[in-house]
């Protein structure tokens, strides 16, 4: 296992897409197990889902916040696409580790929505590297860490599994997926030219309370919810890695703390401070399961009633073009560097997630 070589009590962390689902769980992990921590956090608050969940995250935060009153917490409503914006917030803040959560996500969003893609996912990560860059100016200490989101997209339709960081991840099958194998590329070129140690991270499925509305499971819900059909592709026969957000937190707050080391190579240059791991949960769920437990635990929570009609709602229906049976994620070297293995049950982070939205939406 790699041992830490950042101590994040008293570092000023700053958080890219702060209000977004893992970035605002990763913000109040800090602050519970990392204070006294100065957090600086930014997100452009847009409309690609309710945004309503996005401010209820905001408040959880400010709620937080106030027991910990050796801690900072400083939220900037702005988008890392605005240039000056982040080369002021790095002028100001001078940030220790830098955590790039800030993407356009969504598959197929990326198919009608292109330009927010390209403004957010590479104009956006370009501003964030030419400031970490420049925070080594003039002698300063500079950024220690940047810890960026990749995603398991980047495997587009390869079919090997489970998906390795040493396969092949040269042919996308989205710009979404584009844009994030452009993330690793230029992180990479970043930190072989100017030492900036960077760690990118494709995440796997990640589920949870309060997560995005776009994904399948709470769409499944509001289907069920409001007695509509959902689909279940190839009969119910898909396998997913289902990770828990508290999971996949911890990931991060372990890979922030560990950043690899600089040194330089037979021609003087840096030897890239760089790494990619795959973040899920090594242990791929069938999707029938998958629902029929969602289906079981918004029962307990009541938001089904308890004769709910499952059987009813529900219809299996053959594989999408271009979609793939299995994926899941092989782990072992954040296991192995980390120390870390996602450890919630499915069953248990349907629970939480159900509680939160019969809680949220009053059911």
């Amino acid at each position: 296992m790699l041992i830490p070589n950042i101590n994040l009590n008293n570092k000023t962390i700053f958080i890219t897409g702060a209000a977004g689902f893992i970035g605002a769980n990763l913000v109040t992990e800090l602050f519970r197990t990392q204070s006294p921590i100065k957090i600086i956090g930014i997100d452009n608050m847009n409309d690609y889902y309710d945004v309503s969940i996005k401010e209820y995250r905001l408040a959880e935060i400010d709620k937080l916040v106030s027991e910990y009153p050796d801690s900072a917490w400083t939220f900037i409503k702005g988008s890392i696409a605005d240039k000056e914006l982040i080369d002021r917030i790095f002028a100001e803040y001078k940030p220790s580790v830098v955590v790039n959560l800030a993407a356009q996500a969504g598959v197929r969003y990326s198919i009608t929505n292109p330009d927010v893609y390209i403004e957010s996912n590479l104009i956006g990560f370009y501003n964030i590297l030419e400031a970490c860059r420049h925070s080594y100016d003039n002698g300063e200490a500079g950024v220690e860490h940047l810890v960026y989101a990749s995603s398991s997209s980047v495997y587009g339709s390869n079919k090997k599994v489970p998906y390795s960081t040493g396969d092949k991840v040269d042919n996308p099958v989205s710009l979404y997926a584009a844009t994030k194998k452009s993330n690793e590329l230029m992180a990479h070129a970043y930190s072989k030219l100017y030492n900036i140690p960077s760690t990118g991270l494709r995440f796997f499925t990640v589920y949870g309370p309060a997560g995005r509305p776009d994904m399948a499971y709470f769409g499944f819900t509001n289907k069920l919810l409001n007695g509509e059909t959902i689909q279940i592709f190839n009969y119910g026969n898909c396998k997913r890695d289902f990770t828990y957000v508290d999971d996949i937190v911890e990931g991060i707050k372990r890979v922030m703390q560990r950043a690899p080391e600089k040194q330089n190579g037979e021609d003087g240059l840096p030897i890239p401070p760089y790494r990619v791991y795959n973040i899920g949960n090594n242990k791929p769920e069938n999707l029938l399961d998958f629902v029929t437990i969602l289906q079981e635990e918004l029962i307990r929570a009541g938001v089904l009633p308890k004769d709910y009609d499952f059987e009813a709602h529900k219809k299996l229906v053959p594989m999408q073009p271009g979609d793939v049976p299995v994926t899941y994620a092989d782990t072992t070297a954040l296991e192995a560097d980390m120390g870390f293995k996602p450890s919630t049950s499915l069953r248990d982070g349907l629970r939480k997630f159900s509680e939160w939205y019969k809680n949220f939406y009053n059911v």
